[in-house]
Formats: structure tokens, sequence, C-alpha cells
């Protein structure tokens, strides 16, 4: 497709988008090539984080299953420590205090299309859970909304069919990115927020958890840009990576039913609350990292489209370590599980 065509298909996306925001698609296009230009190309692999986690902890493993685009795999980052897996995976060794495998096969570019290979790699590890971060690509590369959510759904059917827990970490704003400028940055920010709550309902319907990334850009991100964005001020530093899986931490953590205690039922006097699908779905964006979970039996399961909103605390910082390459390191028997097939992420371009 040419520019043109590719920014005329962008615009068509934005449902409406050129109306919103007063502009032509000859000024549309124009942004698009200069933010390009200052983002640059999202190439190369950032330094893999699969393999061992927890050294020095009993087992039985927990299995953690890494997918998605670059917010997983942490383009931009110099050492493993600072990748989104091992941040994860060490927090999850700490609050279980077990061994974590951690199988990471997230993709420098990969769009809710690339899903399916991830999960056909991930599968036979048989992981606990799923954390997957997409959508920002198909956003920029003009991905039809029912698309991207009929690929997305497909995929986590098959992992809640697998008995795998899943945890969605919806589209960020793209309109609080700092290279878009108007009236890209109004298109953007309303077809990555339209994605993201296509998303939280899809990964709800099949049985899974969302937690809101959107909110988290809006605010703390732009707060502390400097700090919290990369050079390209696209992709998150090494700081912005650890906020952002500080963020979905805790929604992992319930996952595993490792929540604290004080963490495990709704508090209401902190805008915690039982609600239809769609309304949870609209206030967890208002509110950065907030989750949006099924009603578990314990507080009233069954319910229809309703579903729970919670507003988890954020944990306290764990030191994060480099993950052991084989299984004998750690003298963890999980099965046959080989740490090489899910070691290496693809390169590719985009975000």
């Amino acid at each position: 497709m040419t520019r043109g065509g590719t920014a005329k298909k962008f615009a068509a996306y934005a449902g409406g988008g050129l109306s919103l925001v007063g502009g032509s698609i000859g000024l549309i296009m124009a942004e698009a090539q200069l933010a390009r230009r200052q983002i640059g190309n999202a190439e190369g692999d950032p330094p893999a984080p699969s393999g061992w986690y927890g050294h020095g902890r009993p087992g039985p493993a927990l299995k953690i299953a890494l997918i998605g685009d670059s917010s997983a795999a942490g383009y931009g980052v110099d050492s493993v420590e600072e990748t989104p897996g091992a941040h994860l995976a060490s927090a999850v060794a700490e609050a279980a205090d077990r061994r974590v495998y951690l199988a990471s096969v997230a993709k420098v570019g990969a769009q809710s299309k690339d899903l399916a290979g991830q999960v056909d790699r991930v599968l036979p590890v048989e992981p606990h859970v799923a954390v997957i971060f997409i959508g920002v690509n198909d956003v920029t590369h003009a991905v039809p909304l029912r698309t991207s959510i009929r690929l997305l759904n497909a995929q986590m059917r098959r992992l809640r069919a697998a008995g795998v827990e899943v945890v969605m970490a919806t589209c960020p704003d793209l309109g609080s990115m700092e290279p878009l400028a108007p009236p890209l940055k109004q298109v953007a920010r309303v077809l990555s927020r339209r994605l993201a709550a296509a998303q939280a309902t899809a990964t709800l319907e099949t049985g899974g958890r969302s937690v809101a990334l959107a909110s988290i850009l809006g605010s703390e991100f732009q707060h502390l840009a400097d700090l919290l964005f990369g050079p390209d001020r696209f992709h998150p530093s090494a700081a912005g990576y650890a906020r952002m899986c500080s963020a979905v931490l805790p929604t992992i953590l319930a996952a595993l039913s490792l929540s604290p205690e004080e963490d495990q039922a709704p508090e209401y006097d902190r805008g915690e609350a039982l609600l239809p699908i769609d309304i949870a779905v609209l206030e967890a964006a208002r509110h950065p990292g907030a989750s949006v979970e099924p009603v578990s039996d314990e507080h009233g399961g069954g319910r229809g489209r309703f579903v729970q909103l919670r507003r988890r605390r954020r944990q306290p910082g764990t030191d994060v370590e480099a993950p052991a390459p084989r299984e004998d390191d750690v003298q963890v028997d999980i099965g046959s599980v080989d740490p090489g097939a899910t070691a290496t992420a693809d390169s590719g371009g985009g975000a």
C-alpha cells in the first residue's frame, strides 16, 4: 500500500477521525511521515529474558509466557535486567518464594496477526499465566478493529482452553506520544483507546484479566516524560518499562492466586466495584493500572456480564535478576521444557 493509501486507511479507520480533528488527509500524511522520521525504525533484538529466575528458591516452578510486541520485549534497553520479562519474573519469584521459568516470545513490530505463532511456541511450555502486550502496531498499520479483536480473541481462547490464565495489558494511548502532532495525535488517541476498550472486553469474555495502560501514559508518563520515555520519545526507557511492569504485576499475582492478603477482597472505598462490563472497561481507562477481572465465586460469581473493577496496590520494588539459561543451573524439574525453544525474540520493524 502506498503512503497515501495508508494514510487514507488510517483516517477511515478512525471512524470519522477527519471530521473529529478538522484536518485533511494530506496533513495527516505529513504528520505521519514526520513522526516516522522522529521515531526511526525499531529494529534489532532486545536482550532475551527467557530462562529461570528465583535462584536459591524452592520449587515447583511457576511458568510465565510473555507474548506481544516491543512493549513486552523491552525495545531500547541495554541489559536483560532492564527488560519487562526480567522485572516480572523476578517479582513473581519473590512474591511466591518459588522459582519461575519465563518463556518470552515477544517480537519487536508484532501485530495481532503474529500472536498465533507466538502462542504456538509457548503452549508446549504449559505456562500457568500468559501476559500479552499488543496493539500499538495494529493502530500504526491501520489494521481494522474487528480484525485485531478476532485475532486476539482466537489466541486467548486457545490459551484458556489449555488452562492458562491470561493477563492482557491493553493498547496504550498513542495520543500521548510526543512524536505525534495534531491532527495525527487526536486520530491516534481515538484509535488506540477504541482498541484498548475492545481488547479489555474480549479478554473478559474469554475469562482473562485486563490492565489499562492508556491512563498510565496519559498521567505518569506525561508528568515524568524525561525519565520514563526513551530517546525516541515513543518507546519507554528502562525506568518506563519498570513503571509499566509495576502496574501490571498486581494483576499477574492475582491470576496466580498470589495477591497479598490485604489485596484479595475488593475495597469499595478505593473505587473498586462490581460493574457491567462496558462501564467497568471505560472506568478502568480513567485510573492508571486499574484492572478488570471476572467475578470470582467468593465475590458473587455467575453474574452474567458483571465484572470486577480492581485498583490493586502496587508492590514494593524487587531486585531484578538475570535468568539462568538452563534448568540444571537451578535444579528445578518441571518436565521436558526446552528453554532454547523460546529464548530468542525475533526482530522486526515497528513498535
